[in-house]
């Protein structure tokens, strides 16, 4: 198989789990754990450790390009960039990666000089403009003259947009419909892609059809993280969950929107598990999502889309004349390439056999202390 594209990380929340569990598995617990952790420890030898740790175990996994979001919220705007430019220039030879400013959607109005700082650094290092959606709550006037800001400055910076958005079971969650209008109503052409979309799962039929027909309009393309929503949606004490949280891609599919699946967090409080192994997330994709007695080639969702949403050009594909990029594993069928971990498989980069295996996990022992 081709390198594989990973469009939707957080390398800068990874790898926390140790010295920061959460304390009851849920998305808010996870959101005020982290930002604890944040406030205390998030210095940039830290951040440059973490960020490091979890593109070894990329690399030696077969990946060949990342996208990550970075919490860019006060004094972490400083500190998180910078550390990921450099961390991009050291691994440009190996890994491409891009980043996604990550802030909750209403800072752009409510914090005017913040939101300039960022603007500021997308330009210096060449970032993405992103932001988060209300998770539960009904989007109001606010969502609309928040996005109406955002795409203005995206289309005079050229800047492409990528939002996490409705990444919750409420039937007010419903801010993804208001990121299409927006679109439309500005004429935007960038690439745009919404992350998570678990609420649209949700609706009735009529109106996820009316919606899903306003993203593919709006050329807004979606990124469903299946093992971290499995994780956290419709978690609650003592009860077994209901639901998958998983965005509904056949659907989307079927109506022209680009669809993909990517990672998400790793080893960090919102989702406990995970190495950035795109062969993972694409097994239990398939379980979760039902990829499997599908004619669509499901493959592309962690290979071409993926780097077509990132303009990466020949990325994701063997072809004739290319570098031999590619990974080689012992299976003869998809069915028999998913019924096992794949641990024996062998990564070519350049032609050559990497000896790289994913780095232990002592290895971030120091950060936990």
């Amino acid at each position: 198989m081709p390198l594989f594209v990973d469009i939707h990380t957080h390398l800068d929340k990874g790898h926390i789990l140790a010295r920061s569990p959460n304390p009851d598995g849920t998305f808010f617990g996870a959101r005020e754990t982290v930002g604890r952790d944040r406030e205390a420890r998030w210095d940039a030898e830290d951040v440059c450790a973490r960020m490091t740790f979890a593109l070894r175990a990329a690399y030696a996994h077969g990946t060949g390009a990342i996208r990550t979001h970075l919490d860019s919220i006060g004094k972490q705007i400083g500190i998180s960039w910078p550390v990921f430019d450099e961390v991009r220039a050291e691994w440009r030879d190996r890994i491409a990666l891009q980043a996604v400013c990550l802030m909750p959607v209403v800072s752009v109005i409510d914090l005017p000089d913040e939101f300039d700082l960022v603007i500021r650094q997308l330009r210096r290092y060449g970032g993405i403009l992103g932001a988060v959606t209300f998770l539960g709550e009904k989007p109001d006037a606010r969502l609309d003259a928040a996005l109406d800001r955002m795409i203005e400055v995206a289309k005079a910076e050229g800047f492409d947009l990528d939002f996490h958005v409705d990444e919750s079971d409420s039937a007010d969650a419903r801010s993804l419909e208001r990121i299409a209008d927006a679109l439309i109503r500005h004429r935007f052409t960038g690439r745009a892609l919404a992350g998570h979309c678990c609420s649209l799962a949700l609706m009735e039929d009529g109106e996820r059809a009316r919606v899903i027909g306003k993203l593919a309009e709006a050329g807004l393309n979606v990124v469903s993280l299946p093992m971290c929503n499995l994780y956290l949606q419709d978690r609650q004490s003592g009860r077994t969950p209901r639901w998958r949280g998983v965005a509904p891609l056949h659907e989307l599919d079927a109506a022209g929107v680009s669809t993909m699946v990517s990672s998400d967090n790793t080893r960090d409080p919102f989702y406990a598990y995970g190495d950035l192994d795109p062969v993972e997330v694409f097994r239990e994709a398939t379980r979760i999502l039902h990829f499997d007695h599908a004619a669509r080639p499901w493959l592309e969702a962690v290979t071409t889309r993926p780097a077509a949403q990132m303009r990466l050009d020949g990325a994701g594909v063997l072809a004739e004349g290319q570098a031999a990029d590619l990974v080689l594993f012992e299976a003869r069928t998809l069915n028999e390439w998913l019924c096992r971990p794949q641990a024996d498989r062998r990564v070519i980069r350049n032609g050559r056999l990497l000896t790289e295996r994913p780095p232990a996990y002592s290895d971030l022992d120091s950060l936990s202390a």
